[in-house]
Parts: structure tokens; C-alpha cells; sequence
């Protein structure tokens, strides 16, 4: 078994961020500038986005931190992305997610002008996706395929096992997984809840990618040896064991099934890292105009 180290791989990637963004600011005069707007207090939103505003000054890009409480109106919001929209000097714009009940989160993610679209999820860019055309990659998706690469696993004709359908992760996983690149030329089935015998299709995967969102979910009586085992889950749990007071959880029961595995991604520590790199990708393709003018 090999560990898919999230860590060092995402550190290694942020070096050769940072070294693009230095010569960006030599040729333009200004840092990529990505804007996050936070609402509300939940924890793990806070951790999220403190994260990525500190990633963003390491490797040398500006951010600014827009926070409103839960009362702000669906209104107020969509207002303030709609300058954001119209700001020549923002790069990129993200919504932390969840919201509040009272707004919409389809009405916000459409409103993001889709060419700041750095998480990658506007219709404009999943469609283009779907289409193999240019375009900003969902960031956790695009963070795995970052992963898979630098570790040099070859998936041609490997039968993935996509375990959740949700338009962030499961299913742009799932055509990424499919299309003629490596990583991709993968066999796929897209799993999730209401899936018959769900044990049995995942039985029979060479990839497993787990974002199903139940802590240790997928266990060692469904994965074959020699898997490879991508885990996307976060949950969250208190614990008294930690300073933080909670302790990192993932889909997959990482003891059990890590020694039946070739490859296998630990969580903490596995794809959260990358999907940071993957947002801070699109950020500098963004500002340098490489998708769309």
C-alpha cells in the first residue's frame, strides 16, 4: 500500500503556483485576486475559507473576505456577487457552502459570472466539462486528477466505482473519470444511495472514489485487493481528543481497508489539500486569461 499524501503533493503543486504567480505579477503589475464571501458562523465554513485565504498569501495572490451574518436577504447577496461580477480586478469568486434555508444556493451559483467561476460550478462550466471543451474543473475533482497525476497512475482501462452523485464531486467525477486522458479512460459506474447491491458494484472497482458523505462507509469486505482508494468524505465529529474539539472522519475505514489497497488517500490530510490546489489552479488560469478572455 502507498499513501496518496495530500500533504507533500499539494506543497510541491503551491511551489510551482507561487513561481507562475510571481511572473503574472512581474508582466501585469497586479497578484491574482480570488473573493470569497462567507455566510453566517457554521465551524467547518469557517475553517474552509480561513484555509484558503492563507493558501492564497503563500503562494503569492491577493484575497479579500466578504462575511455577512444568516440574516442577510437572498437580495443583498445576489447584489454584492453582481459587483463582484462586474470588479475587472477579481480573478475568481467563491460562495462557501452551505447557506442559510432562505436563500437559494442555484440562484447564487448561476449569478456567479461563470469566467470567475473558480469552484467550478455554474452550468456554463459543468456543461463544457461535459463536453471536454476548456473550462474551470469543479476544484475537488480537478484536485484528484492533480493527485492521480503526480503519483503517475495510469487508470487506462480500469473499472472506477464513482460511490454519490452530487454535482460538486460525485458526478463530474464520474465523466472526468470516463473521458480519453489520463487520468480518465476509466470504465465507470456511478454509484449512490438508492444503487441495488451497492456492495457488489463496488466490489468489482479497480478506483474507488467515496463521496458518499457517511463517515466509514465504505469498509474492507467491499473493496477487492490491490484497489486504488480515493477519499473524498469530511465528516466531522466533536472529540476530546484534539484541540480543535472535532476530529476529521472520511467514507472510507481508512484502518481496515488501507492494507488491502495499492494506493489510498488518508483523510485528514488526502483531497481537501488538493481541492485548494485545484482552486488556486483555476484562480491563475483565470487571471491569466487561459480559458476565457
Amino acid at each position: 500500500m502507498q499513501l496518496l499524501d495530500g500533504k507533500s503533493t499539494s506543497e510541491k503543486i503551491k511551489l510551482q503556483i507561487a513561481e507562475e504567480a510571481a511572473e503574472f505579477l512581474a508582466k501585469s503589475g497586479r497578484k491574482p485576486h480570488l473573493v470569497a464571501i462567507l455566510v453566517g458562523n457554521d465551524g467547518g465554513s469557517e475553517t474552509y475559507v480561513a484555509s484558503k485565504m492563507k493558501n492564497c498569501e503563500k503562494v503569492g495572490f491577493k484575497s479579500s473576505l466578504y462575511r455577512y451574518d444568516n440574516s442577510v436577504t437572498e437580495a443583498a447577496l445576489l447584489a454584492k456577487i453582481e459587483e463582484i461580477n462586474q470588479d475587472a480586478g477579481v480573478d475568481g469568486l467563491i460562495v462557501q457552502l452551505p447557506l442559510p434555508k432562505h436563500i437559494d444556493p442555484e440562484k447564487v451559483t448561476e449569478k456567479i459570472d461563470y469566467r470567475k467561476d473558480v469552484d467550478g460550478f455554474h452550468p456554463v462550466n459543468l456543461g463544457r466539462m461535459m463536453r471536454n471543451l476548456p473550462c474551470f474543473i469543479p476544484a475537488t475533482p480537478y484536485g484528484i486528477l492533480l493527485m492521480l497525476q503526480e503519483y503517475n497512475i495510469d487508470t487506462t482501462g480500469m473499472h472506477c466505482v464513482v460511490v454519490g452523485r452530487s454535482n460538486i464531486v460525485g458526478s463530474p467525477m464520474s465523466i472526468l473519470m470516463a473521458r480519453n486522458t489520463n487520468p480518465g479512460n476509466c470504465t465507470v459506474t456511478l454509484t449512490h444511495s438508492r444503487t441495488k447491491d451497492l456492495k457488489t458494484q463496488i466490489l468489482q472497482a479497480d478506483i474507488i472514489i467515496a463521496a458518499i458523505g457517511k463517515k466509514n462507509f465504505v469498509t474492507a469486505d467491499m473493496v477487492k485487493t490491490g484497489a486504488i482508494i480515493i477519499d473524498v468524505g469530511i465528516n466531522r465529529e466533536t472529540s476530546t481528543e484534539t484541540k480543535s474539539g472535532f476530529k476529521l472522519f472520511g467514507d472510507v475505514d481508512f484502518e481496515n481497508v488501507a492494507p488491502k489497497s495499492s494506493f489510498i488517500t488518508p483523510v485528514p490530510g488526502g483531497v481537501g489539500l488538493m481541492t485548494i490546489v485545484g482552486l488556486l489552479k483555476n484562480t491563475l488560469a483565470s487571471a491569466r486569461k487561459e480559458i476565457y478572455s
